[in-house]
C-alpha cells in the first residue's frame, strides 16, 4: 500500500510528541533532535511524500538502493542524504559522491577512502559506528581502537568527524537498551575531553526505543517503521 503525505503526517505528529516528551523529562530543547527517516526499501514515492510533510534527513542502508532512487528526488534539493548501512570498501567513492554524509563509519581504512574518494570542496562529514552489539554479525569499531580511528579522522583535511553512532542489541524492553545508548554518550564526553574537540553529534534509538535514547543525549534518531509503516523485503534493481 503506498505511503500518503497525511499518513506520514499523522504518524510525525506523534513522534514529534514523543520527542519533545523524551527531552522534557531529560531537560533538553526537542529542537536539539533531528529525525533520520530511514527509507531502505521504501520507494522514493515515499522519501518524497515524507519531504511534504518537512522531513529533510533521510538515511539510507545500501549504495544501489539510493542510485535507483535519486533520480526521482533531485528536485528535494534541501534534504541531507545520509548513508547508514555497513559501507563495502568497493563502495566507498559511489557513497561519497552520492551522500551527503555517511554515518556508519566502522574502520580506519574507511575513513582513508572516504577522504579519497571526497571530490566536494568542504570536509565530508562522518559518524563513527561503535560496536555496541557482540553478535558477530554486527559491525563497528571496537571501543580500544576508537582512539586511533579519531586520531586519524581529525588529521584528515577533506574529514569532518561529526561524532558517532551505535546499533545496540534488540530488546523488546526499551530500557535493557539504556546502558548502550548511555555508554555511547560517556564515550563520546571522554573523546571530547580527551582531544579537545567537539563531537556534537550521537546518533541512536530507532523507532522502538528513540525515547530512552533521547533521554541519554541522542541527537539523531533513525526511525523508520514509527513513520513509514512495516517496510517490503529489499528487492535489488535487476542488472543490465
Amino acid at each position: 500500500m503506498p505511503v500518503t503525505p497525511e499518513a506520514i503526517a499523522k504518524n510525525l505528529f506523534r513522534i514529534r510528541e514523543c520527542v519533545a516528551h523524551a527531552a522534557n523529562r531529560a531537560g533538553r530543547n526537542p529542537e536539539e533532535i533531528t529525525i533520520v527517516a530511514v527509507t531502505k526499501t521504501h520507494p522514493a514515492e515515499a522519501i518524497r511524500a515524507a519531504y511534504e510533510v518537512g522531513l529533510r534527513h533521510f538515511g539510507e542502508n545500501r549504495v544501489q538502493e539510493w542510485e535507483a532512487k535519486r533520480g526521482k528526488l533531485n528536485d528535494c534539493d534541501r534534504a541531507t542524504w545520509h548513508m547508514i548501512g555497513h559501507l563495502q570498501s568497493n563502495k566507498v567513492a559511489r557513497a561519497a559522491q552520492i551522500f551527503d554524509r555517511v554515518d556508519s563509519v566502522d574502520s580506519i581504512s574507511q575513513i582513508r577512502n572516504i577522504e579519497r574518494a571526497v571530490k566536494r570542496s568542504g570536509p565530508f562529514p562522518i559518524l563513527l559506528e561503535i560496536r555496541m552489539d557482540p553478535a558477530h554479525t554486527k559491525t563497528g569499531l571496537e571501543k580500544e581502537g576508537l582512539p586511533t580511528a579519531v586520531e586519524v579522522a581529525l588529521a584528515l583535511q577533506k574529514i569532518e568527524l561529526r561524532g558517532l553512532m551505535c546499533i545496540p542489541p534488540y530488546f523488546a524492553d526499551a530500557e535493557r537498551v539504556r546502558m548502550y545508548f548511555r555508554a555511547l554518550r560517556e564515550i563520546r564526553d571522554n573523546l571530547v575531553l580527551r582531544y579537545e574537540r567537539p563531537l556534537p553529534v550521537l546518533s541512536m534509538g530507532m523507532s522502538h526505543d528513540f525515547e530512552v535514547a533521547i533521554e541519554e543525549g541522542a541527537t539523531e534518531i533513525r526511525l523508520g517503521t514509527a513513520l513509514f509503516g512495516p517496510r517490503e523485503p529489499y528487492k535489488a534493481e535487476p542488472t543490465l
